[in-house]
Parts: C-alpha cells; sequence; structure tokens
C-alpha cells in the first residue's frame, strides 16, 4: 500500500481541532518512535525508513514496526508503507540492533487522531505536536494499492485539508526527523 499523505503547519489548532470533532470522535495518543538505520545510513541514502513506534492511548498500548521505501510523489512525500503489529516491542528493537541497525534518532510526537470517510476514501487526520518543534501540524493521509492513483487521492486530501481551513500555502514536506535533529543541534 501507498501512503498518500499530505502535512501542513496549522496557523490555528483550535480551530483546526473544533472541525474534526464535530465530524468525527478524536483520540488522543502519544507516540514513541526510535527510527533505525545502518551505520552508514545506506537506509536514508534511499529515502528509506525503518521505524520501531510504540503507541500509547487511554485504552492500549500497541506497537508497530514500519518500513517505507522512497517517495513516489516528491510534492508530498507519500511513499509505498509496511506495517505490522509488534507483540514484544523489546524484543523488536534487540532483533534490529542484532542485524547491525542503530537508532538513529528517537522522538516523541503527541496526537489527536480522526478516523474518517470522505470523498469515497477512508482518512486518518492526525493533529500532531512534537515537542522539540515549534507549532502544530496536521497530517492527512488515505492508502492506494498503486502509484497510478496517488494524484487523485492527494486531490481528494488535499479538498479535505481545505474543509478544515488549510490551504496549499501551509503544506509542508519538512521531516519530523530532519528537524528534531536540528533542534537537537545533530546530523541525522
Amino acid at each position: 500500500m501507498i501512503e498518500a499523505e499530505l502535512k501542513a503547519r496549522v496557523r490555528d489548532p483550535e480551530d483546526v481541532k473544533r472541525r474534526l470533532d464535530e465530524q468525527v470522535d478524536g483520540r488522543a495518543e502519544v507516540y514513541q518512535d526510535t527510527y533505525y538505520d545502518t551505520d552508514g545510513g545506506s537506509l536514508e541514502a534511499r529515502d528509506a525508513e525503518l521505524r520501531v513506534r510504540t503507541v500509547h492511548g487511554d485504552a492500549d498500548t500497541r506497537t508497530l514496526l514500519t518500513y517505507k521505501e522512497a517517495k513516489v510523489d516528491e510534492g508530498s512525500g507519500s511513499k509505498p508503507e509496511y506495517e505490522t503489529a509488534v507483540e514484544d516491542a523489546e524484543a523488536v528493537h534487540r532483533m534490529l540492533r542484532g542485524l547491525g541497525y542503530r537508532p538513529a534518532i528517537e522522538f516523541e510526537k503527541r496526537c489527536r487522531n480522526y478516523d474518517l470517510k470522505a470523498r469515497g476514501r477512508r482518512m486518518l487526520a492526525t493533529l500532531v505536536r512534537v515537542p522539540e518543534i515549534d507549532g502544530t501540524f496536521i497530517e492527512l493521509e488515505t492508502l492506494v494499492d498503486d502509484d497510478g492513483d496517488v494524484q487523485a487521492a492527494l486531490e481528494d486530501v488535499r479538498a479535505v485539508l481545505v474543509g478544515l481551513g488549510i490551504d496549499d500555502g501551509d503544506l509542508t514536506t519538512e521531516q519530523y526527523t530532519d528537524a528534531v535533529a536540528e533542534s537537537r543541534g545533530a546530523a541525522r
């Protein structure tokens, strides 16, 4: 599956939250993300990502292992994504280190997630705060089967964002990993 996603900086987080809350109930979750790479940075060089994410919610805690291939759309950063639930987070961290991967960067995302149905698609809207980065972001994504549907999906995502008060000038392809590394004064 390809994650067709747009990300934007949010000028009025309370207004966007209110608009989303009018459509569907949101859920507060905290993500603990660890991105892995080799010592030589071979994943980053291929524009690929390997991540272990532990999600802490009100009702449960779950861990996901995610691999993302290189972008299929430069303008949005949309990537093919493979994700699976993990039973034992510490075991996966140890396996990855044992296979020669190292934690490249770790950080926390404070999220409010909304599962939407819009324009005939299932979408996930996420309001995001990263403590080490100024501002609030919104990520809006939908999954598509192949890259031939990415542009149509992105147009649907863009239309939903406009309905939330987000315009094209708010869009960003800034990566949290890069922004966090910069805030720490380190290269990723």
